[in-house]
């Protein structure tokens, strides 16, 4: 199984360039906890830290206010937006909606009719050795929830859900920097998918609905503690 990679829930029509890069370089700065919810910061700062000038940067940083990431304070700056534990309880809810309903479209998919994407799925959870980087496993867990969805069929379920999973991409890279939840993964995906594959939709529903329960009781758990440690053991694998 390959990653195909995270898809911007910004419009297509958009020019790339200089703008693209520095949106696309903050935005990872935001999921890979170099910037924390709260940081204070301002245009040259970014200008400075990029070699850029600031046009670009006003104009990535726009992009990111539109999506929610940060938000602007007039004459002082930006601010990576804080935790609002509430949307992100209530992407969850929406996310297990889509879930379960992919997980019932597929299980009423008689077996010569099965999408290829659950095999190259049991290839990668059940069939191959488990990878160990927790930070690397977050990434193929997003692809696994995503291609069920989109394997279910409807293409439209399957855009809210992609941007759903981008905005909730703090809050699982934050539950992989535990070791057990590695193994916890690959068990449940392993566990799930095969259900799937029997057709045994209550089954797979309710194991795909705990699996995701348990990242959504992780939200109300985030202190500046953890978001800070995780920021060190970022720069620790990321030495300059």
């Amino acid at each position: 199984m390959q990653l195909t990679g995270p898809k911007s829930s910004r419009s297509k029509s958009r020019p790339e360039g200089l703008a693209e890069r520095i949106y696309q370089q903050l935005k990872d700065d935001i999921f890979s906890f170099r910037l924390l919810p709260g940081d204070r910061f301002s245009e040259n700062d970014i200008a400075d830290r990029m070699d850029v000038s600031r046009t670009p940067v006003r104009q990535a940083l726009f992009w990111l206010e539109h999506e929610g990431y940060v938000e602007v304070f007039f004459r002082s700056g930006w601010q990576v937006r804080p935790f609002d534990f509430d949307f992100f309880e209530q992407l969850y809810d929406l996310r297990i909606v889509l879930e379960l309903e992919a997980v019932k479209r597929l299980c009423a998919l008689p077996s010569s009719l099965q999408p290829l994407q659950l095999a190259e799925l049991k290839t990668f959870w059940v069939d191959q050795p488990q990878l160990a980087d927790g930070q690397l496993v977050s990434r193929y867990d997003e692809e696994f929830h995503m291609t069920l969805v989109a394997a279910a069929g409807n293409a439209e379920m399957a855009r809210i859900h992609r941007e759903l999973t981008e905005k909730i991409r703090i809050i699982r890279r934050l539950d992989f920097t535990k070791g057990e939840r590695v193994n916890a993964t690959y068990q449940e995906h392993a566990s799930i998918l095969l259900a799937i594959i029997h057709q045994h939709t209550e089954e797979a529903q309710r194991q795909l609905h705990d699996h995701i329960a348990v990242s959504k009781a992780e939200v109300r758990k985030i202190t500046l503690h953890m978001l800070h440690r995780a920021r060190a053991e970022s720069d620790e694998g990321n030495p300059s």
